[in-house]
């Protein structure tokens, strides 16, 4: 140990449990099979993280990967820039372990500018909160990818826990882990990487689940709609369900925001507290009088253009923005647009 101050390799070794030492590093761990399965699953994921990076930001962002191996800490800090921005998002069903991502500083900064709009932005709290924003979504995808997979319907991961922090102090798994490193071009044509860490085990977990067969679905009794008793699908009279018919397999990006650490709590007690949800085409303001002279027959003008994006509120709080579509023959919304976690905060 150097007199007066720890080095570098010091720090790191203290963190990792190790006395800073000639040892050598210990085995990585894992097999190649279950890296090559893991590796497998997210690079089919690769083109949603794309899309859902690129909706985020309003970036035309690419991602080529990733490449999966086994590692250790030493092994693994070598990697990296001297700040990173880590986001802790562990699984804590399903496959319950550790679970993280890891960005360089700089390429945390300019996806949390594309997402609030704002140029040079400083990593501050705000930033670093948009940064675990945007990494609950891509897992919510991933998430939603593994239990189509693996037929597992039980897998969630806590809220994401964002911080900007030394490489030294970053709280990597003590143990091997799973290491999955991407390469994402901002749409300059540069690339940068970051990764995503999988805790050993459950790394071997998800690679175990993937290449298991999965069960045959059984058939309900009766002919009857599964999950309905054996309920007929047919009838007389009023009770007729009819078969639909032009459905179709559709994928929504996740609109739930997670809270930082200091707002969420434990957010797991009011999942299943419904709120309402509102689809806003335009608003204005009348005398008295106007209204009560209306009459059938009366147009309305409203604030918006035809053809502007409607609001879509929670709670009566604007969330996100989209355009009206006809599905048979009811109205929906198409979301186009998320509105910035900062915008949402301000907002009176």
């Amino acid at each position: 140990m150097s007199e007066g101050a720890l080095s570098q390799a010091e720090i790191d070794a203290l963190l990792s449990g190790g006395d800073g030492g000639d040892s050598p590093a210990a085995d990585p761990g894992g097999t190649d099979e279950d890296a090559k399965t893991l590796q497998s699953f997210l690079a089919s994921s690769g083109e949603g993280l794309s899309a859902s990076l690129s909706q985020q930001t309003s970036l035309t962002i690419s991602l080529k990967g990733p490449q999966v191996s086994f590692t250790n800490r030493e092994a693994y800090l070598e990697l990296l820039p001297d700040t990173v921005t880590a986001i802790k998002v562990d699984y804590n069903a399903g496959f319950p372990g550790e679970h993280m991502f890891i960005l360089p500083e700089e390429t945390a900064r300019r996806l949390a500018g594309a997402m609030n709009k704002e140029e040079d932005i400083k990593m501050d709290e705000i930033a670093i909160a948009s940064i675990g924003e945007m990494i609950s979504t891509l897992v919510g995808g991933q998430i939603t990818a593994l239990t189509n997979k693996t037929g597992n319907k039980s897998i969630a991961s806590i809220p994401a826990e964002a911080s900007n922090v030394p490489k030294a102090v970053v709280a990597l798994p003590g143990t091997n882990f799973a290491c999955a490193e991407y390469q994402l071009d901002l749409g300059d044509g540069a690339a940068q990487q970051f990764w995503e860490i999988f805790g050993g085990a459950v790394a071997e977990s998800i690679a175990s689940a993937l290449t298991e067969k999965p069960k045959p679905a059984v058939p309900p009794k009766n002919g009857g709609m599964p999950g309905m008793g054996g309920m007929p699908t047919g009838g007389t009279g009023g009770n007729t369900m009819g078969s639909p018919t032009n459905v179709q397999s559709v994928q929504f990006p996740n609109l739930m925001p997670h809270a930082t650490p200091q707002e969420q709590g434990n957010i797991g007690l009011i999942m299943d507290v419904f709120m309402e949800m509102t689809v806003e085409l335009g608003r204005t303001k009348k005398l008295i009088k106007e209204i009560l002279g209306m009459g059938e027959g009366t147009i309305i003008e409203l604030d918006k253009l035809a053809g502007e994006p409607v609001d879509i509120l929670v709670n009566h709080k604007l969330i996100a923005k989209g355009e009206v579509v006809v599905i048979d023959e009811n109205f929906g919304v198409r979301v186009t647009e998320i509105v910035p976690r900062a915008e949402r905060m301000n907002e009176v």
